[in-house]
């Protein structure tokens, strides 16, 4: 069974422009299979994949996303009785003990949930879920988690049994309860409420249009400011950069405004800044080549850029677009 990661109105919008699935399959270079399990909000899409979606639907961004207030009801109705229902099947499937257990032994060994995603070759957003109970894990992904935790997976599994057994994670249970309780609460105030303090919420936007397609980004002069999403409201680092770089293309208006977060790991398919120097920045898509080099690639024309084990902290993912 699949993580629900990205509610979404796909379907209805392939539909509206008259696009088959096949289609979008082919024109995607991904089954017909994942394309079903993409609508349906069971499969992953990545940034890069979601900007070629809105291109071959000829629809914005804000199309694709199921919210209360651009999506029928029925669908936001169907959206929220799946979340609930994955939840049940967490609750009897002994994710949060695996989760507990993850975050205790990855105490133990003074590791960073940073340091054990990025060996397991995850986003940061996925293994906080996993640690927390709230995401399956495959037989791949336990494999790999064993590996960044320096354990064998049969040793892993009866260490999570052993803690188990000790009543050593109920502690830790109950934490990762009380803060899913208290986040899922804090979202629904957020977008119920119409006595939410909006300026807290307000970040930064910079961006200057600069040569080759980069973008000017000076920190002591932002050009205006932005309400972060919902999804954003508890990340503190967020800021926000004008897209005023032509090098997308025509995809996304020159009004968008992207939600930059510098703590934010980028994993191969994501779109990220790219900081060149202090001030000059090149949005990129995340990508590795044949040897397993990761590197950027720009559009308009295409372009590499090769990163270096130094450029990490000059990589700053793109979480979110408003257009």
């Amino acid at each position: 069974m699949e993580e629900i990661v990205f509610p979404n109105q796909i379907r209805i919008q392939r539909k509206m422009h008259g696009v088959s699935m096949q289609d979008l399959a082919d024109k995607l270079s991904i089954s017909l299979s994942a394309i079903s399990k993409i609508e349906k909000g069971y499969r992953r899409l990545n940034q890069e994949q979601l900007l070629l979606v809105a291109e071959i639907l000829d629809c914005s961004l804000q199309d694709l996303y199921v919210n209360e207030q651009n999506s029928q009801h029925e669908v936001v109705i169907a959206w929220k009785k799946e979340q609930e229902r994955r939840q049940e099947i967490n609750k009897s499937s002994g994710l949060k003990v695996l989760g507990a257990a993850l975050r205790y032994i990855r105490n133990d060994k003074s590791l960073t949930l940073i340091e054990v995603a990025e060996r397991a070759d995850m986003t940061l957003s996925v293994y906080h879920r996993i640690e927390m109970g709230q995401r399956e894990v495959s037989d791949k992904e336990y494999k790999n988690i064993a590996k960044a935790l320096d354990m064998e997976v049969d040793n892993l599994k009866a260490e999570i049994k052993k803690l188990d057994e000790a009543g050593a994670l109920e502690e830790i249970i109950t934490h990762n309860d009380t803060k899913y309780k208290v986040n899922n609460m804090t979202r629904m105030i957020a977008e119920q409420s119409s006595y939410i303090d909006i300026e807290a919420l307000k970040v930064p936007v910079y961006g200057l249009s600069g040569t080759d397609g980069a973008i000017i980004i000076d920190r002591t002069n932002s050009s205006k400011e932005a309400t972060k999403p919902a999804n954003l409201f508890e990340k503190r680092d967020v800021y926000g950069v004008s897209l005023c770089t032509r090098r997308l293309g025509s995809i996304l208006s020159n009004r968008a405004v992207m939600f930059v977060a510098p703590s934010e790991v980028a994993s191969v398919g994501d779109i990220a800044l790219y900081y060149k120097s202090e001030q000059e920045a090149f949005v990129v898509s995340v990508r590795e080549d044949e040897t397993g080099q990761l590197y950027g690639l720009m559009w308009n024309p295409e372009e590499r850029i090769y990163f270096n084990n130094d450029d990490f902290n000059r990589i700053h993912k793109v979480v979110d677009i408003a257009l």
